[in-house]
């Protein structure tokens, strides 16, 4: 009894979970259907809701916007609304932060989360999967000696957290495999080994 049920664990509790995951992302993307006209909604055009609409809608604006932002006139629209976001009280300071985030994270030319590195954390005797995020600057640059690098080490079960170190370069082991490997391995906690 206690094998099947296990068994019936391995394989129920790995697609009730991405059932889940996915539901509430298609759920939370379906929001966006709240800025749509009610006239347009699908409820009023074909009498009922139909899940994953907004979530279509929202990746079609988001590719939309993409495609419209990257020419000549997009790109100067672009630049004159950060301008004017730069100049609202409040708005300002928390706008500069989330975009200079989301430009280090999601631009195809920058390093964040590309690289993983095995480093030597929390103590000199043990190892951990860390990223390298990039390099320490401004007046954090003038305090440290040598040469150092900047790391994210995430937690296990949740990757989202985790701890932001500067660790000196000779310290820091560049690891051959991808990203995704890295992050099996750590959510996983060591169980999916990377190939």
């Amino acid at each position: 009894m206690r094998k099947y049920f296990l068994t019936g664990l391995l394989v129920l509790v790995p697609l009730v979970i991405t059932a889940w995951v996915l539901s509430m992302i298609i759920s939370t993307l379906d929001q966006s259907l709240l800025f749509v006209p009610e006239a347009w909604q699908p409820h009023t055009l074909f009498g009922r809701d139909i899940p994953g609409v907004g979530a279509v809608l929202t990746l079609a604006v988001i590719f939309i916007t993409g495609l419209l932002t990257n020419n000549l006139v997009g790109g100067y629209v672009v630049r004159l609304g950060d301008r004017v976001m730069k100049r609202i009280p409040v708005v300002s300071s928390l706008y500069g932060s989330v975009k200079q985030v989301s430009d280090t994270l999601f631009s195809s030319s920058g390093n964040a989360f590309r690289t993983p590195v095995l480093i030597p954390y929390p103590h000199a005797d043990s190892y951990t999967i860390a990223f390298l995020t990039g390099v320490p600057g401004g007046d954090v640059k003038n305090h440290l000696v040598g040469d150092y690098v900047s790391v994210y080490v995430p937690t296990t079960p949740n990757p989202t957290s985790g701890f932001f170190l500067m660790m000196e370069r000779s310290k820091v082991v560049e690891l051959n495999m991808s990203v995704d490997a890295a992050l099996k391995h750590i959510v996983s906690m060591g169980v999916v080994a990377p190939e």
